[in-house]
Parts: C-alpha cells; structure tokens; sequence
C-alpha cells in the first residue's frame, strides 16, 4: 500500500517487486497500478521454490526475475542495467515507428495535396483552354456550312471530339482534385468517381448511398474517398471486369463502404493480397480507425470492404 501511494505521487523507471509483501501480493499490486493506468517495468524478486510463480508474472510482462539466495544482491546490479538497457532499446524502437508513421502520413498528405493541385491546375488551364477550342469549332462549323459545305461535316467529327476530351478532362481533374468533401460531399464525390470510371474506363459503375450518410470530417472522407478511388483503379486494372458497384451506408455509429466488381477474382489464401495499392488502402483506413476486408474467388469478383467504426 506505500509503494501504490508513492508510485501514484511519483515516476519510476523500474520497479523491482517481490511476490510475497506484508500486505498485498506483488501480483495484485501490479493489478492495481495496471487499472490505475500506472503500469511500469518491473523485475520479479521470489523465494527459493516460487520459481514457477516467477514464471507467471513473466508472461505477465516482468522483465526477469530474481531468486532470493545467498548471491541474490550480487546480481542486482547486472540484471537492473540489463533491464534498463531492455527499457531503452523499446523507447527508441517505439520512436522510431512513431517517427515512421508521422513521415508516411506526411508523404499521403503531401501525395493528396498534391494530386489536388494537378486536378486544379487540370481543370482551370487545359480544361478552361480546351473548352475555348471546342467553342471556336462550334463557331467554325456554322461558318463553313455556308463557305464550304463539304468541310462541315469534318468540322462538326472534330467539335465532337473535342466535346469528349473536355468531358474526360473535366473527369479527370475532378478524380485528382474532387468535391469538398465534408458533410454529403463524400457521396457527391463517389458518384462522379462513378461518372468518371464509364467514361474514361468504359467500365459500368454505380452508386448505392443513403440519405442519411454524413461525414462531418473532411480528413476522415478524404481517406474514404481515395480507398475507394485505389480500388477502383485496382479492379479496372487487374480484374477484367465489365461491371463496379460503390455503396456507402451507416454501420451503426459509423460507416461501411463498398467496393465491388465481377471480374475474375482470385484464391485469396494463394494470391498475394499486400500489392502497394492494398498496403496505401489498409494504411489509410488504419489512420482513420476502419478496417479493410478483402473477399474474392476465381471467377466470382472481388468486394472489398472499408468499415470506420465511428464518424467522429
């Protein structure tokens, strides 16, 4: 009870417990600080003949433990500088993989930013240029079906062309740089994501989403918006598929989408299922707290699942 009143006042780096205490067990002890959130490394100290004992604390998470005999205090000190030592190396390996993560969500931050810009840049210089051509052809061929009737009819395949490409342009810079994304932006999005896949693609593509699904966070609908954007360009790539399904509905407090398609699909316990587009889907949800889930067999498509726990 007075190291607990201590250890709630105080720090330590290292907590060196015997089993048998006047009052409490060293076993509940390190019970009570767990529950109290003050959990901290410890070594286990036993008499002669607990030595199984020691060994249940140890897969309990104690570094190494101790026999009391007569050598006991000869060997305090190696194995404490051991168990710091221990206690380092696991500060700086979680550092590390801290400092991994924070540089990977800066690289998808800068890679979305990124991918924004063009799509701006996309629709507000080529795609505002080429429209002024499209109008200009327009003009041209009103103009050459009294000047020169025989041009027209090229005049006219040309203007129409042209209407294509400003429709695919305006596609794509709307798939690099989409919609606001907050509140029903999300699903706005995913629907031209839809429109844009049939006309790039050739690829039939729709939406099932319900009314009732808002995403209040722009950064949790990003992530949304871009796994279903991957998959998407995964199944058009790899599957075959003449057909995609999107569905975004409520899942409880949070929210489910899917992405679906009826290509050839593959043997998910022998095919590779961590290819760099499904590493970039698994990290994304991982940011936002969702789970992806990949189901698939020869010749019966793929579906894959993004379900977020909670919108907010």
């Amino acid at each position: 009870e007075e190291a607990l009143a201590w250890l709630a006042k105080n720090s330590a780096d290292l907590l060196l417990l015997d089993l048998k205490l006047h009052d409490i067990s060293g076993a509940d002890l390190m019970q009570r600080l767990t529950e109290a959130g003050r959990a901290l490394p410890f070594i286990v100290i036993t008499g002669q003949g607990d030595e199984r004992a020691a060994v249940e604390m140890m897969k309990r998470g104690a570094l190494d433990y101790l026999v009391k005999d007569v050598k006991f205090i000869e060997f305090i000190p190696s194995i404490v500088r051991r168990a710091l030592g221990q206690i380092a190396t696991e500060h700086k390996l979680k550092e590390a993989i801290g400092e991994h993560r924070r540089l990977e969500r800066e690289i998808l931050e800068i890679s979305d930013r990124e991918l924004n810009r063009i799509g701006r840049d996309l629709h507000d210089g080529l795609g505002q240029q080429l429209t002024a051509l499209e109008l200009y052809c327009a003009s041209l061929v009103t103009e050459l079906q009294t000047a020169a009737p025989n041009l027209a009819e090229s005049a006219r395949e040309m203007s129409r062309q042209l209407r294509e490409i400003v429709r695919g342009a305006r596609a794509l810079s709307h798939g690099l740089s989409p919609l606001p994304l907050e509140g029903h932006g999300l699903a706005n999005a995913l629907l031209e994501l839809a429109d844009s896949t049939r006309l790039l693609a050739r690829v039939e593509c729709d939406l099932v989403c319900s009314p009732s699904v808002v995403v209040p966070d722009p950064v949790v609908a990003t992530h949304l918006y871009r796994i279903a954007q991957e998959a998407v360009n995964n199944a058009i790539k790899h599957s075959e598929t003449k057909k995609i399904n999107l569905a975004l509905a409520r899942s409880g407090k949070g929210l489910k989408l899917t992405i679906e398609d009826y290509g050839r699909g593959f043997d998910s316990e022998i095919a590779p299922t961590n290819g760099m587009g499904l590493r970039v889907m698994r990290y994304r949800a991982d940011l936002i707290g969702a789970e992806i889930n990949i189901a698939s067999e020869p010749g019966q498509g793929t579906s894959i699942t993004c379900t977020l726990r909670k919108t907010s």
